[in-house]
């Protein structure tokens, strides 16, 4: 049977599935579109699905026209319904993995997934694993929820992890060209695998198990977090000895080898740097090991939005004004510049620590015009003016998306707290620089 699918792939007649359309699941379908398959997206969201057969795409890194373009020819359908997969020939489960409030991985949406793929298994499909896990989890958790159901794995189905590597807003890097991760079951599962993404994806790095291609996504984003962790730390020890952080950091740049350039910052954001440590980390808890690069660079980047707080605080009583009482004006809320994503930002720490100080806190951000916060919905300065800009007492800068001019923020703010370095060797007093003495 595996014969049967592989021609299949190859002659690009094989039915697609993607579970889950966000920032993973929707760009890859389109990708397996434009290679001339056709797909079908499932999400439980019938907002999302409804929005998507309508040609109303809402991922930035998707492109308008291409996504019309595989709708109007029929090459691409979302639905709510898992039905469809008794048609389908390949599964790619991209659901999100979030922790709980003791950073436990939480598997539920996998969980939820595979129970409702057993009801409609068939023999000769091929399933893939996307969604960011911790090690064992292929083997350990799906594994045997599908053998169980009667679909011995290599034999009547196909199973492979392959970590997404998205980088939400990368104008160089996306799906088609960042190398794809792949390890199967079985020797058959991963050489099925690579029929598939080999399709989409200029390079295909196939490695020998679902554990190693685990353990590779979680290694290159525990590489991030350590050395953003030690940016960080960086930049608290150079404002006690009277340094610039970003100074020193550039002058290392220079070293042709032996040294990667890694910024500190507000915190951490995203659904990816802040979380996937933690899977490891408690994996590694179960075999009674304690990861501690893991959590000493956790315990310093989650610290870093009250460290920002006590950089407002300080910064105000410059000016002989308290915490308790102010206004200040939060430029940028997204997790990083020019995309419109605000999971796990730590402008939103920030924001909840000065509210809890007594702050009157407004946001600016031209991608994120609304955030949910507190059970509510906030809406955002829509523009800036000189009026707005002079009538707070402190703007702290944390996210310095390409499209704000902050030349002007610069000439009509009393008081800038600059975590990202938008004012580098600024001799302007009403300049208060993260990482700077």
């Amino acid at each position: 049977m595996s014969d049967k699918l592989k021609t299949i792939i190859q002659n690009n007649t094989a039915n697609i599935g993607v579970i889950g359309l966000g920032y993973v699941g929707l760009p890859l379908a389109v990708e397996f579109g434009k290679a001339g398959f056709n797909v079908t997206g499932i999400d439980i969201s019938e907002k999302r699905v409804a929005q998507l057969n309508a040609g109303d795409n809402y991922i930035a890194d998707v492109d308008d026209e291409e996504f019309n373009e595989l709708i109007s020819n029929g090459r691409f359908a979302a639905t709510t319904s898992f039905d469809v997969v008794r048609k389908l020939d390949v599964v790619s489960i991209c659901v999100p993995t979030p922790l709980n409030k003791l950073k436990d991985p939480d598997v539920s949406y996998i969980i939820s997934v595979v129970d409702e793929l057993i009801k409609y298994l068939h023999d000769d499909l091929l399933i893939v694993l996307e969604s960011t896990t911790y090690p064992g989890t292929t083997r350990e958790l799906v594994l045997p929820k599908l053998e169980d159901a009667g679909y011995p794995i290599g034999e009547k189905c196909f199973l492979c992890f392959s970590p997404e590597r998205v980088d939400p807003g990368n104008p160089v890097y996306q799906t088609h060209n960042t190398p794809k991760v792949l390890g199967g079951i079985t020797e058959t599962c991963t050489d099925l695998g690579v029929e598939l993404y080999k399709k989409i994806v200029s390079e295909i790095v196939p490695v020998s198990s679902p554990e190693a291609a685990e353990l590779t996504k979680l290694l290159e984003n525990t590489f991030r977090s350590i050395n953003i962790g030690l940016a960080n730390e960086m930049a608290i020890m150079c404002e006690k000895l009277g340094v610039d952080v970003w100074e020193v950091i550039n002058a290392a740049a220079t070293k042709p080898f032996g040294f990667m350039k890694f910024t500190p910052g507000p915190g951490l954001g995203g659904h990816c740097i802040p979380i996937d440590p933690h899977y490891l980390s408690w994996k590694m808890k179960s075999l009674d090991y304690k990861a501690r690069f893991i959590e000493l660079a956790g315990e310093i980047n989650t610290g870093m939005p009250i460290h920002v707080l006590e950089l407002i605080g300080k910064g105000l009583n410059r000016i002989k004004k308290s915490l308790n009482g102010s206004k200040v004006l939060m430029i940028g809320v997204a997790y990083k510049k020019d995309i419109d994503d605000v999971r796990e930002s730590p402008a939103l720490d920030v924001l909840k620590l000065l509210e809890l100080e007594g702050a009157t806190v407004d946001y600016y951000d031209p991608f994120v015009p609304k955030i949910h916060w507190n059970g509510t919905t906030v809406t955002g300065i829509s523009e800036l003016t000189e009026e707005i800009i002079k009538d707070y007492d402190a703007v702290a800068i944390l996210t310095d998306h390409s499209n704000i001019d902050f030349g002007f923020v610069l000439t009509h703010s009393t008081l800038i707290i600059d975590t990202r370095n938008v004012y580098p060797a600024d001799n302007n007093d009403h300049v208060l620089r993260l990482g700077v003495g």
